[in-house]
């Protein structure tokens, strides 16, 4: 599952993670791209302290043996954490989807938790670039909180796997499978006990927002045709 912040990746993971039948992993490639970047992200010595930081070793790992024997794995991958010379071949062997938000939402949300934001953090012409270069599906995160049963139950029917309503609700709290990075970033979802409601009108944003909302769209409706 390829997506930018803030863009209900952590409540997806946690969907196929409350599924007997998967283990999930998430962001792999955060600690190497942290330690191949010198990007200043909040808790950032901690993820590279806690974490395999060579991109070579976890694309290996992302093919390797599936923790706790499950018959299937769920990746939680960020584009953008793909940065150039790191290994994207083991993708090829992987059914790839790709998780869409409008820009004036990921904005408006990843500002709230992060004062210096540029149009790189958020992965939208990266992900347009990594579809063209690996394909997949696409479903959008607005269409899933509005009906998460349906959406679901049509993304599991298009990659022939059996919907399981135990993805609609999970138990408050954080999970053993996240990232060191929940406490910054988590709040919100360890609150929560499935997908929120329907997302109401569009935010409201500021100048440099407003620009940086207008670069994004292309590539968000490029991929937005091709949703489920």
């Amino acid at each position: 599952m390829w997506s930018g912040p803030r863009n209900l990746s952590t409540a997806m993971m946690y969907a196929f993670s409350n599924r007997a039948d998967f283990a999930v992993w998430d962001e792999p490639f955060y600690a190497p791209y942290l330690k191949a970047t010198g990007a200043d992200h909040p808790m950032r010595d901690n993820i590279i302290a806690a974490y395999e930081t060579d991109p070579n070793i976890v694309a290996r790992r992302c093919l390797d043996t599936i923790p706790a024997q499950k018959p299937h794995f769920y990746m939680k991958h960020m584009p953008h954490h793909m940065i150039e010379g790191f290994p994207l071949d083991w993708a090829k062997d992987c059914i790839n989807i790709h998780l869409i938000r409008h820009p004036a939402r990921v904005i408006a949300s990843y500002g709230a938790k992060r004062d210096q934001m540029t149009l790189e953090d958020i992965g939208f012409a990266q992900q347009a670039v990594l579809y063209d270069k690996i394909g997949g599906l696409v479903i959008d995160s607005s269409d899933i909180r509005a009906d998460p049963e349906r959406m679901l139950k049509k993304l599991c029917a298009a990659i022939e796997l059996p919907f399981d309503r135990t993805m609609l609700q999970w138990h408050a709290g954080p999970r053993e499978a996240d990232g060191v990075w929940a406490s910054h970033w988590y709040n919100a979802v360890h609150q929560s006990t499935g997908f929120a409601g329907a997302e109401g009108p569009l935010p409201e944003l500021d100048q440099p927002q407003e620009k940086m909302r207008h670069l994004a769209m292309p590539h968000y409706e490029k991929l937005a045709k091709l949703k489920l």
